[in-house]
Formats: structure tokens, C-alpha cells, sequence
């Protein structure tokens, strides 16, 4: 009797310092989020012309490392959503609408909250991008491409399991400004070490409740063109060679998304080139970042799952014959910028279907209440580059190139505060 009375005083000490339960499970799993992973190669099966510079017109030689998309999917008592990620350079909106419609039908997650983004990929296969690509193996990989991200959304569904979640945060100083001064004032693509760069790398660790990783989402604001206009090899670029590198030093199943934060101005430090040893260099540094970033990161179950978007005009603008600030500019067509959001515990994914420049993405960041908040572009379309209303007085590229007239950064950052706060 009194070897019983002892053993119980002994569990009652341990469960009081401890923290453990013996009588019952501490986590309700029927109360978590379920989340469900898949990944699939999908580089082009038979040459095409590639995306990214203008300069390429003939299709790609080879296959340098082979491209892949990711997803996942999460589902909640009321809600399902889900996140795509392409080693690609970007997508036109009514791709966009297509696959999502075919996602829908196969799935049931509803289409506003699906998020199909690119990582802004400069050395992968066109995508129609832009209107000037209409190569006949374009449209023939598009149609390839539709079938295999379907197919992915539905493998990612199959199965989900209850999820636990860490967000960890590292800093990557691989990319820079890329709106530099030449002599006469001059703003052109360049190096500039003094301009605005958010070097931020954010990781986030999704594991089943036996602690094995499922999956690992990766975000850093650089452009995908470590790889120039005179490549003709495939290949992932910086994010690809990331990815590889994560899924190197963790488990070989583990699903790397890889998405590209609020880069329009930001490139990464080499290339536009063909160096793939350059390649290999800037994505070294982001995994070494992201590992340590990850081996410092711990989970907690998730019980939260909610999404909004919006679409919204904006006043649109002609593009510039130069790249010089100018005092007005010629009125074009209105222009679709499209928003979604999605927040799973206390990670926010804020997509939008443009390039956004660092400046705005800092800012969203740093109104939001969530500090797991990251932004992902080219995510549902593409609404070209959202410059800063600074940027218009220099001039440069994006300026020149841009659809929304002078005065957008306010109501952009303005929208994603709204729908953040939302939740």
C-alpha cells in the first residue's frame, strides 16, 4: 500500500514540474488545422522558348537542374485553402483563373482562397508572361503545365494530417538594390549598396504531430536572375539551387516552397550571367540561412485557418518609350491588381499579383500586427511592377514599364493593412 501511495506522490511531482499529463492527451487533435503536402517536376519535356529576357528567342539547349512546383494545402472545420509555388517566371491572370477553375472542380477549395504564385524565375521555360510570347511550344507547355499543377492540388489533398507550425527569422545579405545612379542623375539597372534592400529570410517549419517535417516555406525579397539573357540552359536559378541544398540536409521527402518576397528592386549580388557556379553560390547562402534559421525554430499546434482577397483597379498608365522621370504620364488602360491573404496561426501570407518593390513590402510588414507576416509576388496573375511614388520622380526601368500611374503605393500598402487586419 505504501509502495502505491509513493508512486502516485511521484507522478503527481513529475506532472507539476513537468508539465505532463498522464491522464489525458494535452492536445485535442480533432480542434487542429490538417495540412497536407506534394511536389512535382515540372520542367518542359520537349525544348521550348524560355522566359525572362527578350533577347531569347530560340528554345532552350538543355536542362541545367529541373524545375518543380509545391503545395500546400490546409483544412480547417470551415475553411480550406491552398498555396502553389513555381520555379517559374510568372503567370497571366486568366492561366491563373483557368487552373484555379480546374482546382476548384477537383477539390472543393474555393477559388479565392487558392494562391498560385512564382518565384520570378529568369531561367525557366516562357509562360506567356508577357504578351509578346507566343511561341506555339509556349502554349503547348501551358497546356502541360495546367494538367500537372491539378494534379499536384489534388495529391496535396489526399491526405492531410493535423500540423504544428514554427516561424523562424534569418537575414541574407545576397541581394541588392538594384536602382542605381549613373553620371547626368541617370537611374538604371545596376548596384546600388546605399538604396533600400530588405534582406530578411523567413522561414517557416510545418511538422505532424510525431515531429517530422512536412514541409519548409521559404521567403526572401530578390529577383530569379542570378541567370542572364545569354543562358540557355533550365534551370531554377537561386531558389532552385536553395531548395536543393534545404532538401539536402533535411529529410528527403520534405516539400521546399520556395517564394520571392517584395523584390522588384532588388537583385540578387551576381549575374545577370552564366554562371551557374554564381547560381549555386546565392542559393548556398539562403539555405545556410535558412538551416540555421530552422534548427533555432520551434512548433506549436495550429487551430486558426482564414483567407480573404480582394481585386482592385487602379488608374493605369502607357508604357515609356525612355527611362527618364518624367513631370506626367500618358493614361493607359485601367489596371487589375489582385490580393489574397491567407493566415494560418500566426503565419500571414500576403500575395499580390505583381512585382512589389521593397519599400511597400517593409512597410506591410511592419503594420501588420503579425510578425510571422511575409509577402509573396507574382502570386494570382501579373499586374507588372508596383513602384514606390519616389521612384517616379528618378525614373528607371520599372517606371518605365509599369501599368498604375503615380500614386499607388499608398493604396496598396493601405489594402494589404486592411485585409490583414481582417482577420
Amino acid at each position: 500500500m505504501k509502495k502505491k501511495l509513493a508512486f502516485g506522490v511521484l507522478i503527481m511531482l513529475i506532472s507539476f514540474t513537468t508539465g505532463i499529463s498522464f491522464t489525458q492527451n494535452p492536445v485535442n487533435e480533432k480542434n487542429l488545422i490538417k495540412m497536407g503536402v506534394s511536389q512535382i517536376n515540372i520542367t518542359p519535356e520537349k525544348p521550348t522558348v524560355m522566359g525572362g529576357y527578350g533577347f531569347r528567342v530560340t528554345p532552350f539547349t538543355g536542362v541545367h537542374d529541373d524545375l518543380y512546383a509545391s503545395a500546400l494545402f490546409f483544412s480547417g472545420e470551415k475553411t480550406k485553402t491552398l498555396l502553389i509555388t513555381a520555379d517559374l517566371l510568372g503567370f497571366q491572370t486568366y492561366f491563373i483563373d483557368d487552373v484555379k477553375k480546374s482546382i476548384t472542380s477537383a477539390t472543393g477549395i474555393p477559388s479565392d482562397n487558392i494562391m498560385i504564385s512564382a518565384v520570378h524565375n529568369h531561367g525557366g521555360p516562357g509562360t506567356r508572361m508577357y504578351d509578346t510570347d507566343t511561341m506555339r511550344t509556349v502554349e503547348a507547355y501551358l497546356k502541360v503545365l495546367k494538367e500537372k499543377l491539378t494534379s499536384l492540388a489534388i495529391d496535396a489533398t489526399k491526405d492531410p494530417v493535423p500540423v504544428r507550425i514554427g516561424i523562424g527569422k534569418g537575414s541574407c545579405n545576397m541581394n541588392v538594390n538594384r536602382r542605381a545612379e549613373f553620371p547626368g542623375g541617370i537611374v538604371g539597372l545596376g548596384r546600388n549598396p546605399d538604396g533600400a534592400c530588405d534582406h530578411e529570410l523567413v522561414v517557416v517549419k510545418f511538422e505532424d504531430m510525431n515531429n517530422k517535417t512536412l514541409a519548409v516555406l521559404v521567403n526572401w525579397p530578390c529577383h530569379g536572375t542570378v541567370s542572364g539573357p545569354k543562358n540557355y540552359q533550365i534551370t531554377g536559378d537561386w531558389p532552385g539551387a536553395a531548395a536543393r541544398y534545404i532538401k539536402n540536409h533535411v529529410e528527403k521527402d520534405v516539400v521546399v516552397a520556395m517564394t520571392a518576397g517584395a523584390s522588384a528592386n532588388i537583385n540578387p549580388i551576381y549575374g545577370p550571367g552564366n554562371d551557374f557556379k554564381e547560381i549555386e553560390a546565392v542559393g548556398y547562402h539562403v539555405g545556410v540561412e535558412a538551416l540555421k534559421t530552422l534548427s533555432q525554430t520551434t512548433t506549436y499546434p495550429v487551430k486558426t485557418l482564414q483567407a480573404t482577397s480582394e481585386t482592385v483597379i487602379f488608374p493605369g498608365k502607357k508604357v515609356c518609350s525612355d527611362e527618364l522621370a518624367h513631370a506626367t504620364y500618358e493614361s493607359g488602360p485601367d489596371a487589375t491588381v489582385s490580393f489574397t491573404v491567407q493566415k494560418i496561426g500566426d503565419l500571414v501570407i500576403s500575395g499580390i499579383s505583381g512585382e512589389l518593390m521593397t519599400e511597400m513590402g517593409m512597410e506591410v510588414k511592419k503594420l501588420s500586427p503579425y510578425s510571422g507576416t511575409i509577402i509573396v509576388t507574382h502570386c494570382n496573375g501579373t499586374s507588372g511592377y508596383l513602384c514606390t511614388d519616389k521612384a517616379f520622380t528618378e525614373g528607371g526601368y520599372e517606371v518605365s514599364v509599369t501599368k498604375l500611374m503615380p500614386g499607388a503605393e499608398k493604396k496598396i500598402v493601405n489594402k494589404f493593412e486592411e485585409l490583414i487586419h481582417s482577420f
